[in-house]
């Protein structure tokens, strides 16, 4: 998959300057865009100067490498407050906070399911919605992103969201 091996190839630039990779979403034909989002690994706020430099970076790597046929633009950004949850990490840091998840196998008749994050580890997710706990494989999970809440808003200086 493209997505994967352009995060491969720039995971390690990232690291080294001090970022960890969120997620690189690969969409369009002719001309494709290459989202990258990413934060610092401090959990400091993400500046415009940080995605610039980020995209400098990257830029002169994708060039080097040049994984995707044809032209493309490439967009650097931080996750922002209604970031998107992308690994089992990511679960545990936001910890009761509200979720919106969609999965790709109906679980109880649903495929999409809104709550707080109860707990999480590398092989499950469980949210508390208004129905009552669901546990949800960490596989199933097609997508999934923090909702804005007041709760998210009083824990960003805790949990570093830019």
């Amino acid at each position: 998959m493209l997505e994967a091996r352009i995060a491969g190839m720039i995971r390690p630039t990232l690291d080294d300057m001090g970022y960890t990779l969120v997620r690189v979403r690969v969409s369009g034909g002719r001309s494709q865009q290459i989202q990258i989002m990413a934060e610092h690994k401090n959990l400091a706020t993400m500046t415009v100067e940080d995605c610039a430099t980020i995209s400098r970076a990257i830029s002169a790597l994708l060039d080097v490498e040049d994984p995707v046929a044809g032209p493309y633009n490439l967009e650097v950004s931080s996750p922002g407050l209604d970031r998107p949850l992308v690994c089992p990490a990511d679960y545990v840091r936001f910890k009761g906070l509200l979720a919106c998840l969609d999965v790709t196998r109906p679980v109880n008749g649903r495929k999409r399911f809104r709550g707080r994050i109860a707990d999480a580890d590398t092989a499950t997710v469980t949210v508390e919605t208004d129905g009552g706990p669901i546990e949800l494989d960490f596989g199933d999970i097609a997508k999934a992103s923090l909702v804005i809440t007041d709760d998210l808003l009083r824990s960003v200086p805790d949990r570093g969201l830019s």
